[in-house]
């Protein structure tokens, strides 16, 4: 699927705000060998957006899917339950892609279900740490994992922004689902150049 044109949330905008770099983090959603073909489109917006965020302070935090039998994971076992569906830990299918802009001291958090929350991965805490009151979420796929992390994320008090051109997911009518939905009550959605103008601001504010 290619990435929506840079217009195409707006007309889902319910709000607008801009992140606070002081206050945010960024987390980057299984950018992973799985999710190579799936993310391949939407590879520049998610190297543009890491140096966005990367360049204004923000720490950034990546998630890595693995399949665990954990409790919280086993559910999605019923809908993937074929031998291509798992992410095997120590396969290439679970590394994370070299265009996702990792660097070293980045955090990498495993999780074994859709929202990088659940399960005891410790990003919640993490972030609290790094005194962040905001997420930006980018990532892979939209409707599941992405999603589902940005309403956790939503529901533990961060204040939530929601890529809408460093997101990717099966088709295009579920991706601007989530747009519409993140949009009506969850998140403030973004794209690279509402970032870059955003984060452009503060800085230029910052250095006065």
């Amino acid at each position: 699927m290619p990435p929506p044109p840079a217009t195409t949330y707006t007309r889902y905008e319910t709000r607008r705000r801009d992140p606070d770099p002081r206050k945010a983090a960024l987390l980057v959603i299984d950018v992973q060998g799985h999710f190579a073909t799936l993310a391949a489109p939407i590879m520049p917006a998610i190297a543009s957006t890491v140096a966005l965020c990367r360049g204004a302070g923000m720490p950034v935090v990546y998630t890595r899917h693995v399949n665990r039998d954990v409790p919280h994971g086993r559910p999605l076992r019923e809908w993937w339950p074929g031998p291509g569906d798992r992410i095997d830990d120590g396969t290439p299918a679970a590394e994370l892609l070299p265009g996702a802009g990792r660097e070293e001291g980045d955090l990498v958090v495993e999780k074994s279900t859709y929202s990088a929350f659940a399960g005891g991965t410790g990003l919640e805490e993490a972030l609290r740490r790094a005194g962040a009151e905001e997420v930006v979420v980018a990532g892979v796929m939209t409707n599941l994992c992405c999603e589902t992390t940005a309403r956790d994320a939503f529901v533990r008090g961060f204040r939530v922004f929601f890529s809408a051109d460093a997101t990717a997911t099966a088709t295009r009518v579920l991706h601007e689902a989530t747009l519409a939905n993140m949009a009506y009550g969850f998140a403030y959605i973004v794209d690279c150049e509402r970032l870059e103008a955003a984060l452009g601001r503060k800085a230029a504010a910052g250095s006065k």
